[in-house]
This record gives structure tokens, sequence and C-alpha cells, in this order.
């Protein structure tokens, strides 16, 4: 081997070093990345029901879209007592009825929260459907039963497509390798691109010292 084929062998095995060190930050900075959940999004209450005691968050909302009438029980255990409605957030398509049925455990009223449509009056106490509202509107209804409201005995009604909603989950986000911790892939990559170089140079360098050309070694005939 002469000094221009060392030249040559010197120069693939850099080229190809320089290919694998490429394909190990991309593929460093891919690993960097992890999924959010996908960007879910929930109806936002602005905080209305945090402090009711059967409410576990905004995710938890009831899907009852698709049916026509959708019952809320008044007077389910929560709160300390019975003083939740059940569900206490459900999502309902615009036009549906809503019957709210009352458990017969404690006096109770529906009542919205500021201005709204809902209102069955002065509390009763009777069981069965004492009240219904067909929504007609889509938005976010927040209501209250008055004599309860202190125990935090709220719920709220979720109509149609167009209310405030908020993310669950986000999109993807970036991680920041240093402080992840690059995956043992990329090394690994790494490490052969130096290997890639170092050992073609070796034998090359051995071969052009210590080599025999068939020229020379049978010496003079």
């Amino acid at each position: 081997m002469n000094r221009r084929e060392f030249v040559q062998t010197a120069g693939g095995a850099t080229a190809g070093a320089a290919a694998l060190g490429a394909a190990g930050p991309a593929a460093a900075q891919e690993e960097g990345t992890e999924s959010g959940g996908g960007g879910d999004t929930a109806p936002d209450f602005g905080g209305y029901l945090d402090d009711v005691g059967n409410f576990s968050g905004p995710g938890s909302t009831v899907d009852a879209t698709g049916q026509d009438t959708v019952t809320v029980e008044v007077g389910v255990q929560a709160n300390g007592g019975a003083y939740g409605f059940g569900p206490p957030a459900v999502h309902v398509d615009n036009g549906a009825t809503v019957e709210w049925d009352w458990t017969g455990d404690g006096s109770h009223n529906v009542v919205s929260n500021g201005d709204g449509p809902l209102d069955s009056g002065e509390a009763v106490s009777s069981s069965g459907v004492n009240y219904e509202h067909t929504f007609e509107e889509d938005g976010i209804y927040n209501y209250v039963c008055i004599p309860h409201e202190g125990l935090q005995m709220k719920g709220s009604i979720v109509v149609g497509e167009d209310y405030p909603t908020q993310s669950l989950g986000g999109g993807p986000v970036e991680v920041d390798p240093h402080e992840a911790g690059v995956p043992i892939q990329p090394h690994y990559v790494g490490f052969g691109a130096g290997l890639a170089v170092i050992i073609p140079l070796i034998f090359t360098f051995f071969q052009l010292k210590y080599g025999e050309s068939p020229h020379t070694s049978g010496g003079n005939n």
C-alpha cells in the first residue's frame, strides 16, 4: 500500500465516521422528546368545582352526549353528608333535557350560580324528579343548592361544543439531554464512529511501515 492508498483509506474512514457521528446527535435529539399526553382538553369551570368533595377534576366530567334525557341525582353522599350532586359535572348535547332526581335524603334545591336559567324554587326533600330543564345554548351552567352552598353542594352542566376549555396534558415536551441523560444508543454510535476512524488508520500505518511489497520482497533476480 502506497501513500496515495493510505490517504484514500483514511478519507473513506473519516467520511464514514462523520455519517455515524451525525446519526448519534439526531438519535439523542429524538430520544429527548417526550409525549405530554396528546394535548387533551376538558371543560374549564374556572375553579367553581375545586372544593366540591365528589369532584375529581375537569377530566372526570361525565360524557352524557348522545342522550336526549340525562339524570343528575340531588342529595348524594359528598361534602360530609348528603350534600352532593351526582355527577357534579356532566356534558350533554344542545337540546338535551337534564332531570334532577332527589334522593329524599335532605332538603335541597337547584339554582343557577349568578345569572342563569336554573331555578327549582324552594328547597324540597321529597324523592323523585322535582326539576328539569332543557338546554338550548352551548356553554357551561354552574348551579348550587342554596341551603348547602357553604358545604360546597355545587354542580355544573356543560352543553354542546362551544364552551371554555383547558388543557389536560399539552403537546410534546422538550427534555435537555444533559438533564435527562442521553440514552445509551447514541453513546454506542459515537464509540463505533471513533473505532471506524482509528482501526483503519492503525492498519494502514503498519502496512506502510512494515508491510512488504511483492516488487521488493524477492530481491533482484
